[in-house]
């Protein structure tokens, strides 16, 4: 029987009062929603568990985000069943948004009309550039230890698992295909929602992506 191809999980963290108003929520720590933790605990034996598509015996790696938000989420998606051992990444934390933190989208256009953070960035926070060299280093860390599983025979853990936020995510997918940074808008990706990436032919060369945007 052929071996699991290797595939990199990603987890957006729950519903908070700043995502329901639609404020940009980067470096602010806000805390999930009663409903927001609800959804999850709810929905992740559905999708967490052996044999199911978040399977934490095949976790080789797990990166959460710092940010409460994705703490939390990480907790109880796994409160039902064995709990993967994970590491605290602020390599995957959600976007600085820097002087625009807090603000939403309508606010911010009353201050700068032409904005589009797909193409500039955020003022005090983090490039475009900047955010992408970021995501990069992400991907390329996944890549080398999806790179050890396919070299050691003996090993029964292909996943690589993120849980972390929106603007992220959808920035990780495009530079997963090989996409440039602003392509990342065309993919939806909504709070507690799983996303799959992958490989053809169990290639790393040929990226793919498997599963957008699976709400819990």
């Amino acid at each position: 029987m052929p071996r699991p191809s290797p595939r990199l999980i990603v987890l957006r963290h729950g519903e908070t009062r700043w995502t329901i108003s639609g404020r940009h929520t980067g470096l602010s720590d806000i805390p999930l929603t009663k409903n927001g933790e609800d959804v999850v605990k709810l929905g992740a034996p559905n999708y967490v568990g052996e044999g199911r598509l978040i399977d934490p015996g095949r976790c080789y790696k797990v990166l959460v985000s710092p940010r409460q938000r994705a703490l939390r989420t990480f907790k109880l998606a796994f409160a039902h069943t064995k709990e993967p051992p994970h590491v605290v990444a602020p390599d995957v934390q959600e976007w600085n948004y820097g002087d625009y933190d807090g603000f939403t989208s309508s606010d911010i256009h009353k201050m700068n009309p032409t904005w589009d953070i797909w193409t500039d960035g955020c003022p005090g926070g983090e490039s475009v550039e900047e955010m992408q060299a970021r995501v990069d280093g992400v991907i390329a860390k996944v890549h080398q230890w999806h790179r050890e599983y396919l070299e050691d025979n003996s090993s029964n853990k292909p996943d690589v698992m993120v849980v972390a936020h929106g603007h992220f995510s959808r920035v990780l997918v495009a530079r997963w295909l090989g996409y440039p940074l602003p392509n990342g808008k065309h993919f939806n990706i909504g709070t507690a929602s799983i996303t799959v990436l992958g490989y053809a032919h169990g290639s790393l060369s040929e990226p793919v992506l498997d599963v957008l945007n699976i709400p819990l």
